[in-house]
């Protein structure tokens, strides 16, 4: 009878059922267990010549295949970083060290004695090395083999900066010194870091210019002179090509000023007023062989008037008045009566003073001086140059309103307005050479030769943006001329740029962009540097596209490979190796390895694992289902033992 055979496969197959249930429930807890299930076939025997099946009862039943179900796992968060899931598919490639290749989903991964990443079977997490570039190498072991991070040198630093529109420049000391805060009007230090990674600070010291002028005279043998090294053939006429060309040269020289005095031998001439301060004036005789001295400077500083524009006028009065008047200035109407005289005169223009500033805003002071019998009036320095105050005189009392008439006249200047000088020290101390060209007429000032000394920055004065750096105007829009900092690396004193085959003086270059004057606290808005002293290794990170991250304790982080993820255009045909491990077959193919995130591949989760994704509640009923098949194949056997018997009776 057929039918033992039949119920013997169905048993068999039962317990198949049985053993497959078995061990995934055993494996609920496995890292990266994938769930296997029971699938079976039918048996019929087929004749090659004769009936139809149709008349076939059938064989019983064979397990056809087991096969694993490999949707993803629930991932559990962990405090290893080195705990790895993969969001999607895929799966990391082993290497046994032997050429045996096995792929996972269980990410439980740890370095070795050797700062390998290796499974909890010692294989080899497979990887995508990286080249200084960041461009990508072949597969290889992944590994921890950087275990410090070496030194930076500053070579770039970032600072914003805004300075109150509202400091008062004149109250600031004539003579500026690094030691008398009173001397400058804003200060910032930011750190930085030398070739063996030692801290230093470079400390910024911003002067706005005063309202003054600096006026120079030199003892010169002749007209035949040279100007901070251009040769001019007469100063007492200078014709308009040498006067563009001294601009040029030297913009900071107001060449309406220059003035020779062949009987007292002397050339005089001013600077403007946004250029005190800011270097030496080269002036030499008619040969260019003999540097003359400076006259008139007092302890090695030049004389300076103040940028007020001052305009004069004398009052013609010879006697007192032979009948009431008045005088407008400035708008304002001032009565004269009969019988006074100059000085009661001016003692009434001085009295209207009030008035006139009231109308005219820009007028800082009405002043008189009895002896000269001549009325001044000064201007706000900030007013700049300004036409002749208006006036209103019948009599014919104020005369000779020639700006430069009287010696206390002068033309205003507030080119200083938005203009500040910047000066850099190495650790509080060493000046250092921040860009500041050497001064006209000096040896290399035609190659750009720099010189330790001040830089000149400018503010525009209406919106109050960063507008000039060291002469060069800001374009709207383009980018802002960085600042080069040479010597501030002590321990690389030649500056030489360390990652260079060309030993070139890079400096450190300084981007000022985002500076501004407005008018509140004076801050700094943004300082950062790329420097950094040594560091060692504190830990390793994984990113999401498969980047192992090396963190360090000065704060570095390095890319030190990329994590790889194959996949299998087939990955049902995959075979259990062990260990929650596959190997590829022919019917799965070959592995597909591409960086997380990339193509099939899913992304990777750090500190985290893959659990099994076991059902329980699944596998429990399916052991439920089993023992009633077994049973009943059971019973079948039962069935068929007793017809047997009841036949051998007969």
């Amino acid at each position: 009878m057929a039918g033992f055979n039949t119920a013997v496969t169905g048993i068999k197959a039962s317990s198949t059922m049985l053993d497959v249930a078995g061990n995934n429930i055993a494996n609920s807890g496995t890292v990266g267990f994938k769930a296997s299930r029971t699938e079976f076939g039918d048996i019929y025997a087929t004749a090659v010549v004769g009936a139809g099946s149709s008349n076939l009862p059938g064989s019983g039943v064979t397990v056809s295949g087991i096969s694993q179900d490999f949707s993803a796992g629930t991932a559990e968060f962990t405090n290893n970083n080195l705990d790895l899931a993969i969001n999607g598919s895929g799966f990391f490639q082993l290497d046994d060290g032997q050429g045996g290749t096995t792929y996972t989903r269980a990410g439980a991964f740890e370095l070795d004695s050797d700062g390998f990443i290796v499974s909890k079977n010692g294989k080899y997490l497979q990887g995508f090395g990286l080249d200084a570039l960041g461009n990508q190498l072949p597969l290889q072991d992944l590994a921890v083999d950087e275990k410090e991070s070496p030194p930076h040198a500053t070579e770039t630093i970032d600072l914003a900066f805004n300075i109150d529109s509202k400091l008062d420049s004149t109250l600031l000391s004539a003579v500026y010194d690094k030691n008398n805060p009173n001397s400058f009007s804003y200060t910032t230090t930011v750190e930085t870091f030398d070739s063996l990674g030692n801290a230093q600070t470079v400390k910024y010291n911003f002067a706005e210019q005063r309202p003054v002028r600096e006026q120079y005279v030199f003892d010169v043998a002749g007209s035949d002179v040279t100007i901070s090294g251009l040769d001019i053939a007469d100063a007492s006429n200078l014709t308009p090509t040498e006067e563009a060309a001294l601009q040029l040269k030297d913009p900071r020289i107001d060449t309406d000023s220059i003035t020779y005095d062949g009987t007292a031998g002397t050339l005089s001439f001013e600077l403007k007023s946004e250029s005190s301060a800011v270097g030496d004036v080269r002036v030499r005789d008619g040969g260019g062989t003999v540097d003359l001295s400076v006259a008139n400077l007092d302890d090695g500083e030049p004389h300076t008037r103040t940028a007020n524009e001052i305009q004069s006028f004398l009052l013609n009065v010879p006697a007192p008045l032979a009948a009431a008047g008045s005088v407008e200035i400035g708008g304002v109407a001032i009565a004269m009566d009969a019988g006074m005289d100059a000085e009661a005169v001016g003692a009434a223009v001085v009295a209207a003073q009030e008035k006139i500033i009231e109308k005219n805003p820009d007028v800082q002071a009405v002043q008189y001086n009895k002896t000269s019998k001549t009325l001044y009036i000064t201007w706000n320095a900030e007013a700049g140059p300004v036409d002749s105050i208006s006036k209103v005189d019948s009599g014919g009392l104020l005369v000779a309103d020639d700006p430069l008439a009287e010696p206390l006249s002068q033309e205003g200047d507030n080119s200083f307005m938005g203009v500040y000088r910047m000066y850099a020290y190495l650790n509080d101390a060493q000046q250092l050479d921040i860009g500041k060209r050497v001064d006209p007429g000096e040896v290399g000032f035609d190659n750009d030769a720099t010189e330790v000394g001040a830089l000149v920055i400018k503010f525009d004065t209406t919106t109050g943006v960063l507008s000039s750096v060291d002469g060069e105007d800001i374009i709207t829009g383009a980018a802002t001329p960085k600042i080069t900092i040479r010597g501030a690396d002590p321990a690389n004193p030649n500056d030489i740029k360390l990652d260079s085959d060309t030993d070139n003086l890079v400096g450190v270059q300084l981007d000022i962009a985002g500076s501004s004057q407005f008018s509140s606290d004076s801050i700094v808005k943004k300082a950062a540097q790329d420097g950094y002293t040594k560091g060692d290794l504190i830990g390793v990170t994984f990113e999401e596209t498969g980047e192992m991250v090396a963190s360090f304790s000065n704060g570095q982080r390095q890319n030190l490979g990329l994590v790889a993820i194959a996949n299998f255009e087939n990955q049902s045909g995959l075979q259990s190796a062990g260990d929650t491990e596959w190997v590829a077959s022919l019917s799965s193919g070959q592995a597909i390895v591409n960086p997380p995130g990339t193509g099939l591949n899913g992304t990777l989760r750090s500190a985290s694992l893959e659990q099994s994704n076991v059902d329980l509640s699944a596998e429990l009923v399916k052991l439920i289902e089993a023992q009633r098949n077994f049973q009943a194949n059971s019973k079948t056997l039962e069935t068929l033992n007793t017809v047997t018997q009841a036949i051998l009776q007969i």
